[in-house]
């Protein structure tokens, strides 16, 4: 069993627009969080976070998903929010990642999911979706991508890769802030640091970046090229919601939008925004995902 530890709950008191009910499942003996709202007989959308945030980054999206009648379920990572949090940055992986996330979703049972992903969120949750192709239904990708390693990583990605690895000063808050078009408030600040009260509950946020294929002979680069073999000829709905003020993912759609089957003919979004898009623009980012479901159930009624 991992060494790890968990974020005391008073940290997570009255956080703004996070009201939601907690839900709890064991992966590895570790404590999982995840939220679930909405009707439980519905087909889930699954909102898969990244880099160093939590489920708090869908706050705003989950709520206008489960108004147009879908539930959504939206996990802390292991080593992020109210998860458990291994305190070894050796105890994380690439693999150990699709571990955890295979047993959420054989957990829950979840099938007819509709994937929706950014940054590490999409280098976890397109491996998934390959790897579970019969329980995915759609995937909604903004920001992020599946890298194997062949193609070398934008400058502004090196930059973060050095900092996270090598800076004494990791702050959460300040990290997202930066990423984002709008300004934090206070409160939304604090959310962001909740669960990290130290740097001994950081490892998991130090990790990732350093977890990226950049090289062709990444532990993850094999996984991911035979991820990529499914996805070229995956004919579900795939939709791309990028924004354009994103430094390391900006033009990343292409990629996706020539090379997936079921990309062709959908109605691909920018949206204005830096890398968090959920923060910059979680209306238009919440609407593409229903309109996407939307235009679905038409055409199988039709």
């Amino acid at each position: 069993m991992l060494d790890c530890i968990r974020t005391p709950e008073t940290r997570f008191k009255n956080l703004p627009n996070y009201r939601f009910k907690e839900n709890f499942i064991e992966v590895d003996g570790m404590r999982m969080h995840y939220v679930d709202e909405g009707p439980q007989d519905k087909a889930p959308i699954l909102m898969m976070h990244g880099e160093p945030t939590w489920s708090y980054l869908y706050r705003h999206m989950i709520p206008i998903c489960v108004a147009a009648g879908h539930r959504v379920i939206a996990p802390d990572l292991i080593g992020f929010g109210k998860s458990d949090k291994p305190i070894k940055i050796e105890d994380y992986s690439y693999q150990a990642h699709m571990n955890w996330m295979q047993s959420f979703i054989d957990q829950l049972a979840l099938n007819n999911i509709t994937l929706v992903c950014q940054d590490w969120g999409s280098l976890l949750g397109l491996r998934l979706a390959a790897e579970n192709e019969q329980r995915f239904k759609a995937i909604v990708l903004g920001n992020g991508g599946l890298p194997t390693g062949e193609t070398p990583p934008p400058k502004a990605f090196k930059i973060w890769k050095a900092f996270a690895e090598y800076s004494p000063w990791f702050p959460i808050a300040k990290i997202i802030e930066s990423a984002c078009f709008k300004k934090l408030s206070k409160e939304e600040r604090r959310a962001y640091d909740a669960p990290f009260p130290s740097s001994r509950y950081k490892a998991g946020t130090r990790a990732f970046p350093k977890l990226v294929p950049v090289t062709p002979d990444n532990p993850a680069s094999e996984a991911n090229k035979q991820a990529w073999e499914i996805l070229k000829r995956w004919e579900k709905p795939f939709l791309t919601t990028f924004s354009n003020g994103d430094p390391v993912t900006r033009g990343g759609e292409k990629v996706f939008q020539k090379l997936v089957p079921g990309a062709q003919n959908q109605h691909h979004q920018r949206l204005v925004g830096g890398h968090f898009l959920q923060e910059d623009a979680s209306n238009e980012f919440a609407s593409a995902v229903n309109q996407l479901l939307a235009q679905m159930s038409s055409s199988k009624e039709c």
